[in-house]
């Protein structure tokens, strides 16, 4: 096994001139819900978030899958596929 030295965080420095700044900024929902983090653009604004989205308020709606093919076999004729016939 090779062994290698231990090279404290603090030692490693980031180059300079090449990294965006990293700022405090609030992410601002449609709903008002605010969330507080840091990243290189201020104030974002969002459409959803996990408060106002369905999935996590828990009204999620279910597609009727069944309902839909009933639809396009009342609409279009047979579901089944036609079957050409073979030449002899």
């Amino acid at each position: 096994m090779v062994s290698r030295d231990y090279i404290p965080r603090f030692a490693l420095k980031m180059k300079a001139g090449i990294h965006p700044e990293y700022y405090e900024t609030d992410i601002v929902c449609a709903c008002g819900a605010v969330y507080h983090t840091r990243s290189t653009r201020r104030d974002i604004k969002i459409g959803i978030c996990a408060a106002c989205h369905p999935f996590f308020t828990g009204e999620q709606k279910f597609v009727d899958t069944a309902g839909r093919v009933e639809k396009f076999a009342r609409r279009y004729g047979s579901t089944k596929a036609a079957r050409a016939e073979k030449k002899a």
